[in-house]
């Protein structure tokens, strides 16, 4: 139940007709797992602990650096040199004290995947190299969670929602990250965002755009991304929302399974 201070701390939501008093239960009973607190992860994890997500951890064996504070701004200067995951934890019990926190500072891998997103309801990926997030995909799949991905560019974002592991109202399976992006890109051919750059504001919006997602997917109302991939162009401010499909040939719930555990990713 709901103590009387967060009756109050979450007033503007109780009086949503979408969300209510049963919503926000559900917001509490729910965990989520934030891979990464860095230029996604930063605003997504403040908006999901002002929502009052009950559970919330994060995987981050990184520390702050003074490049990372023009956009994740869940960290602050005196926090330089500090592990983000500790910063991160801080933060949110500053303001939210009716939050469950896991700070886990370690890099995600193949060998902790499966338990540490087992642990949580819900995972959303703000990781930064393509390794990750096919790890993060198929470990989400083989452990049966839904999973929110997003990715930045320089003036351009991306977001989709991935319930692969479930069938659609046709009976069918939904499509997988593998059915949307088959193959990464070869090493070298995409810029890091140390060599290219990114827009500071932007990974606020789209961070903020997974903690929106989340809290749809949890409460359970308006017509959710799965399927669809939502992208960003903010130098020119145009959001623009493109549907996939499953691919049979793909290789998690495909017509013909290659990927039964994660022992291709090192």
């Amino acid at each position: 139940m709901l103590s009387a201070d967060e009756l109050k701390r979450y007033a503007r939501h109780i009086v949503l007709r979408d969300v209510g008093g049963p919503g926000q239960q559900a917001l509490k009973e729910a965990s989520v797992l934030v891979i990464g607190a860095g230029g996604l992860g930063a605003p997504a994890l403040m908006y999901l602990a002002a929502a009052g997500v009950g559970g919330l951890g994060v995987v981050d064996d990184d520390d702050v650096s003074l490049s990372n504070l023009q956009r994740q701004i869940i960290h602050t200067t005196p926090d330089l040199g500090r592990r983000k995951a500790d910063t991160a934890a801080e933060r949110v019990y500053a303001l939210n004290p009716h939050v469950r926190f896991g700070a886990h500072a370690t890099r995600l891998n193949a060998a902790n995947a499966m338990a540490l997103i087992g642990g949580y309801d819900l995972v959303l990926d703000g990781s930064d190299n393509f390794a990750t997030r096919y790890l993060v995909s198929d470990a989400c799949f083989l452990a049966a969670r839904p999973l929110i991905t997003a990715s930045l560019g320089t003036f351009d974002g991306s977001l989709t929602t991935i319930r692969a592991h479930e069938k659609n109202e046709k009976g069918k399976f939904n499509p997988t990250y593998r059915c949307l992006f088959p193959e990464p890109p070869p090493p070298g051919t995409v810029p890091t965002c140390a060599e290219a750059g990114v827009l500071g504001a932007l990974a606020g919006v789209l961070g903020s755009m997974m903690a929106l997602e989340a809290i749809r997917e949890i409460v359970g109302f308006g017509e959710g991304l799965v399927g669809r991939l939502l992208m960003v162009d903010a130098r020119n401010m145009r959001f623009e929302t493109v549907r996939y499909a499953r691919d049979p040939l793909n290789p998690l719930n495909g017509d013909a399974l290659t990927i039964t555990d994660l022992s291709r990713h090192r």
